[in-house]
């Protein structure tokens, strides 16, 4: 399914929202990379290719069973997007997360995402 417009970025989070793999993955091309926020190295952790993507989304919706994006913002300009969001849920040892974070979007040529890289803030505990 294509981007194509901020209502295209709210499709997806909402996507995300259900927890629906299967509609988010329609947002992805065949060569989608994601990149998420934690990890060794400097980018934190690379899922390269669909199938990788999808373990690597799978692997939040594990850790953070409710998750919940709100507080949304989208924006386009030409192949780049950005949604801004509060994150919140709970791990599985019942430990509650709420986080301000974004992503940043490159677009393919027909509006499907080859690359999501996400960022969350640190927050001190």
């Amino acid at each position: 399914m294509s981007i194509g417009d901020p209502a295209g970025l709210a499709r997806l989070l909402a996507a995300f929202n259900a927890h629906d793999l299967d509609a988010i993955m329609s947002f992805f091309s065949d060569d989608c990379v994601l990149e998420t926020p934690r990890g060794e190295d400097p980018w934190g952790t690379r899922f390269t290719g669909p199938s990788a993507v999808r373990e690597g989304l799978a692997q939040r919706f594990h850790g953070l069973p409710d998750v919940h994006y709100g507080e949304d913002e989208h924006w386009l300009c030409d192949r780049r997007g950005v949604s801004r969001w509060l994150l919140t849920g709970t791990t599985p040892e019942g430990e509650r997360v709420r986080v301000r974070g974004c992503d940043l979007f490159d677009l393919d040529d027909d509006g499907l995402i080859r690359r999501k890289d996400s960022y969350w803030k640190i927050v001190d505990r």
